[in-house]
């Protein structure tokens, strides 16, 4: 059991590390939201299982406080509503519950935020969609990349194909990126 625990943490530890190849782009996405958030506009963000957990930590962190005492950043996690969610995906599908959200939601120069560590979720690909069309900023967080690297107009992909090691890297970049948007804007 010993060598399995040191295991894995060697493999968060790697995955991890891998992502220092990343800080250029995740300092690009944290500038991109500063913009968003300066010029009076809101971030959506959107996941499922996991992802969907990541999505409404960071709205959380960025409504509330991550670390410094500061105003309230408009971020809406498009997880929360469980009566559209299950309404919509009953009614119609699954596939267009976080595109309607945008369609109702977004503005041009807003920022969504889709989750996904495969980057083939479609409901992603989905809200993705509606939110270009919309001229909102997409940005992307997958593993292998999927359509999502593709269609996102930043997406950071985690270089592994372990859905946990991914979802970690999620959330250490989740983190960052809470950090630095709070240092830019925390103070006004």
């Amino acid at each position: 059991m010993l060598d399995d625990i040191r295991h894995i943490l060697i493999e968060s530890i790697e995955v991890k590390q891998n992502l220092l190849a990343s800080a250029l782009l995740i300092q690009q996405i944290a500038d991109r939201l500063v913009d968003v958030l300066q010029s009076g506009h809101k971030i959506m963000v959107c996941g499922n299982g996991g992802s969907a957990a990541d999505a409404q930590h960071m709205a959380a962190e960025l409504m509330g406080r991550f670390a410094l005492e500061r105003r309230a950043f408009p971020v809406i996690a498009l997880t929360t509503n469980s009566s559209m969610l299950t309404a919509w995906a009953n009614d119609y599908s699954y596939t267009t519950v976080f595109a309607r959200q945008v369609e109702a939601l977004a503005q041009a120069g807003d920022a969504l935020i889709g989750i996904s560590t495969s980057g083939n979720s479609q409901n992603i690909l989905r809200a993705i969609e509606a939110a270009k069309s919309r001229q909102v900023h997409t940005i992307g967080l997958t593993g292998g990349g999927g359509r999502l690297a593709d269609v996102a107009d930043l997406c950071l992909c985690v270089p592994s194909h372990s859905t946990p090691r991914i979802q970690e890297a999620h959330i250490t970049v989740i983190h960052i990126l809470c950090a630095l948007i709070e240092e830019k804007l925390g103070q006004s």
